[in-house]
């Protein structure tokens, strides 16, 4: 995990603001790289800064784990601005190998030698790409999805003059920014991705052209039924399933004959002919209704970060990638372990903070009472990492469950409120920990609520309590120690009760 972030540049050339290179920008600048943009588009910095309002949005939907310092945007007015001391430098400018060829060869020649180039190219061959480049060995592919913001596929794909290790460092680049890089075998048109979409869309095409199916139909056919399916489990998995016990052998022994019936017309592409074009044209307006190209937008997001989180609770497909990078941030976000030898461990332990995010709020206009119990969740998770559970902790096996926790409302939180959360150790022994939050409104210190928890050390692959690690229970006492001189404090209903610190 700590490679992942260590792989992280400081900073990031991007050539080209359009939905592409806008995308990569909020990907980028969210997870706290400076980027530094060229577009001559006079309207750039505008479409820019929303598509970064969309992907933070997005983002506080995505994830509770607290991002980085948000990166600085520049736009500046030349190639060799854009990539002058920079780590890494990704082009995503029209699909026209012309402008591509020059834009590459004009950056390479102002980069630092240690650069590596992506493009965003969606099929071009990257052979071509890096033709007229000083330093050719130092460009790959690196096409990514829209919105490159939050899908995680990005396809490398390098040319013949691409060394390993530019591969290498794009794809440890992408990794510390979330995504999944998918390194090709063989340099071709199109990759891996668009080949397998480009079929189905000739399909589609004739499907509307001979009146088969409307836009609509279509795009129901993939939505509801095999789509959800290629979402987690891809086509060659999903076939698998399909073929039962036996799996893909008998798969293939049942269904492989019908690839031979004509069911499809993949090699016979229909014309687009001005008639076709309308109807495709009429039917995707009447498709998509009053819904303007950002409320689709903003709708294709939050699908796809349901969907995400969905899959992480099980840990698969794009859910395994969501994961890692989440833990990655966590870990990030409270690098700190409280010092075996700082004996100044005066109260009060402010480890949490965060902000109401509107997606809080009930018809009452304040924050649910749930998402409390998630700020002092979240506070007790960042006092396990101060004192030392950590990913590599909580792999060997070791863990803190709660097991019960009293909560105590005492005044409103309103959308944008920022929240302090302060911790103490009430008591604790080998396997227990007595926690006491306290959560504030940060600015005028107003107590919002409070919260008792009992925690339980657990041996998580046998899946019962177990003592805690003596570094981490050393610590404890520490804090322990340190919080017994406050006063106790005021407690809602009955306290939960446990042993004296020993």
């Amino acid at each position: 995990m700590a490679e992942r972030v260590a792989a992280r540049p400081r900073s990031v050339g991007l050539l080209g603001g359009g939905v592409i290179g806008g995308g990569w920008a909020a990907r980028f600048a969210l997870n706290g790289v400076d980027v530094r943009l060229f577009d001559p588009d006079p309207g750039a910095a505008r479409k820019v800064d929303a598509m970064l309002a969309g992907a933070r949005r997005a983002y506080r939907k995505l994830t509770l784990a607290p991002l980085p310092a948000e990166g600085g945007l520049t736009l500046v007015r030349s190639v060799e601005e854009a990539v002058e001391g920079v780590d890494f430098v990704q082009e995503s400018a029209p699909e026209r190998e012309d402008v591509k060829r020059a834009l590459l060869a004009a950056a390479c020649r102002a980069a630092g030698p240690g650069v590596v180039f992506a493009s965003s190219t969606s099929g071009l061959l990257p052979s071509r790409l890096q033709a007229d480049m000083e330093h050719p060995e130092r460009l790959t592919v690196g096409h990514p999805f829209n919105p490159v913001y939050l899908l995680p596929l990005v396809e490398l794909c390098g040319g013949e003059r691409t060394s390993p290790g530019t591969l290498d460092r794009a794809a440890a680049v992408y990794r510390s920014v979330g995504m999944w890089p998918l390194v090709l075998r063989k340099e071709i048109e199109g990759f891996v991705a668009d080949r397998l979409l480009e079929a189905l869309w000739r399909e589609a095409l004739w499907l509307v052209r001979d009146d088969v199916a409307t836009v609509e139909e279509i795009d129901d056919a993939i939505r509801y039924g095999a789509g959800l399916r290629w979402s987690f489990l891809g086509t060659f998995l999903t076939y698998r399933i399909a073929g039962g016990e036996a799996g893909m052998r008998h798969f293939m022994a049942q269904f492989g004959p019908t690839l031979r019936l004509p069911w499809t017309k993949l090699t016979h592409v229909p014309e687009l002919t001005d008639g076709l074009i309308d109807k495709i044209v009429a039917q995707s307006d009447a498709q998509a209704g009053d819904r303007s190209i950002r409320q689709l937008e903003e709708l294709r997001d939050d699908c796809l970060v349901a969907v995400m989180q969905g899959l992480r609770t099980h840990r698969f497909g794009a859910g395994a990638v969501l994961d890692d990078y989440e833990r990655a941030l966590l870990d990030a976000g409270h690098p700190t372990v409280m010092p075996d030898d700082d004996d100044d461990l005066s109260p009060p332990l402010r480890l949490h903070s965060a902000r109401v995010l509107s997606e809080w709020v009930d018809y009452n206009g304040h924050a649910h009472e749930s998402r409390y119990l998630q700020v002092f969740g979240d506070a007790s998770d960042a006092l396990l990492r101060y004192l030392g559970v950590d990913a590599a902790y909580l792999a060997a096996r070791g863990s803190y469950y709660t097991v019960e926790t009293h909560l105590s409302h005492l005044r409103e939180a309103s959308a944008g409120d920022g929240l302090d959360v302060t911790t103490r150790v009430l008591g604790f022994d080998e396997k227990r920990l007595h926690l006491f939050h306290e959560l504030h409104r940060s600015g005028d210190g107003v107590l919002l609520a409070t919260a008792e928890q009992m925690l339980v050390h657990v041996d998580t692959s046998a899946g019962r309590a177990h003592p805690a690690r003596p570094e981490i229970l050393t610590r404890i006492a520490k804090l322990a120690a340190a919080h017994a001189v406050l006063p106790k404090p005021e407690r809602a209903g009955r306290a939960i009760g446990v042993p004296a610190p020993r």
